[in-house]
């Protein structure tokens, strides 16, 4: 009896006794599987490896299938490139180029997957938004020193540069790492907002609208002034639309104006016209003519009077205090001059000369001088201690 293995032969030669296997069987008995072949779990079966010829080393598996793989390749079959490579090929598996950054892509494009250290890219050789790779390439990828809220946050560096600049700065913000406020804004709590000026700054002019520390306003034009150009300067006042400011001025019609003012425990209103207004004040007549009340120590109310009118009569009393003065400067120095003609007045002079006696006068200023009282009428007076005593046929001159 030839005794051939039912699944794994075909017959029994009668003569030799040989049996006849299938492919996938060998042995005497087609009990065993051939070359390439394993035998099926728990069945006389024989399956084929199945082994890839271009990722495996042989056609042969072990008994539970699987074949010897090249380097670089792996799975059951050796049919798929292992991890750290890719491009399956008739030879053999490529290793992923991720530059040191991974250590896995894709099986087939070659793609690197999760790239470390701030690095993307098909090959991790380039880095993520938000960093830049130094001049030193040991430095990797490094964070860009560049605010979201200022701007996109990205940057680079400049051939010949080891500094990085922002890419582009968000409106508002200016400098290399978009560090500034620019023109017409200022630093609000390290936020830069724009200038508040109410149109009345002309850009041109001020190119830096406000302060960059503070917002105050620079070169307020069109007659305004304050933190924000928000007020009229003197002398103005707004339009009636509430826009502009316009020089305050006086209506002056062919009819006087009356102006009413009023005092507490008053009966009468008193009423002037505006041509008082143009004529010589003195403080004294403004006080007559604008009565204050002392009960209340409140004054009255000038009704419509201009910004050029009370001009007018501040300018007039200071005429008239200037002109108040060079009278008093001009009566002291009369009074003075006065004075020293006073003192300056005529005298007489006596000369003795042997036996006769001359007198001599002299006089400042004065040509006819009294001087009477220069010399004493005496006519019979001694002068004593030998003072000489003149004697004429009317007076007698002591000397």
């Amino acid at each position: 009896a030839c005794n051939c293995s039912s699944v794994g032969s075909a017959g029994c030669n009668r003569t030799t006794g040989q049996c006849r296997c299938l492919a996938g069987y060998a042995g005497p008995r087609c009990h065993g599987c051939a070359r390439g072949f394993f035998p099926e779990q728990g069945s006389p079966r024989c399956r084929p490896c199945g082994c890839s010829p271009a990722g495996a080393t042989s056609d042969q598996c072990d008994p539970s299938g699987k074949c010897q793989c090249k380097a670089g390749v792996t799975d059951l079959k050796c049919d798929r490139c292992s991890e750290g490579f890719y491009r399956f090929n008739e030879t053999t598996c490529e290793p992923c180029q991720c530059n040191n950054h991974s250590q896995i892509c894709h099986n087939s494009t070659g793609t690197c997957l999760d790239c470390q250290e701030n690095t993307e890219g098909k090959h991790c050789e380039l880095c993520k938004e938000g960093f830049y790779r130094g001049t030193h390439p040991a430095h990797g990828c490094q964070q860009c020193p560049c605010s979201t809220v200022a701007s996109t946050g990205t940057c680079h560096i400049q051939p010949g540069e080891t500094v990085p600049r922002c890419d582009r700065c968000k409106p508002g913000y200016t400098g290399l790492n978009c560090n500034q406020c620019d023109k017409g804004y200022y630093n609000s709590d390290s936020i830069c907002v724009r200038c508040k000026c109410n149109g009345n700054v002309e850009p041109a002019l001020s190119p830096s609208v406000c302060r960059p520390d503070s917002g105050e306003c620079i070169g307020c034009l069109y007659h305004t002034t304050g933190f924000h150009c928000q007020l009229c300067e003197e002398g103005y006042s707004r339009d009636p639309e509430g826009t502009n400011c316009t020089r305050k001025e006086a209506t002056l019609g062919p009819e006087p104006t009356e102006f009413t003012t009023s005092a507490p425990n008053a009966t009468k209103a008193t009423s002037f016209s505006t041509a008082v207004l143009n004529s010589t004040l003195s403080p004294t007549t403004l006080q007559t003519i604008f009565p204050i009340s002392s009960s209340d120590n409140s004054t009255s109310a000038f009704a419509d009077v201009s910004w050029t009118q009370f001009n007018i009569i501040i300018l007039t009393v200071i005429i008239i205090v200037v002109v108040l003065l060079m009278g008093f400067v001009g009566a002291v120095y009369m009074y003075r001059e006065y004075q020293n003609r006073k003192l300056n007045a005529p005298f007489w002079t006596i000369e003795l000369k042997e036996d006769n006696i001359s007198f001599s006068s002299y006089h400042d200023s004065i040509p006819n001088a009294d001087v009477s009282g220069l010399l004493e009428d005496d006519g019979n007076e001694v002068a004593p201690n030998g003072q000489l005593t003149l004697t004429t046929p009317m007076h007698n001159y002591k000397a």
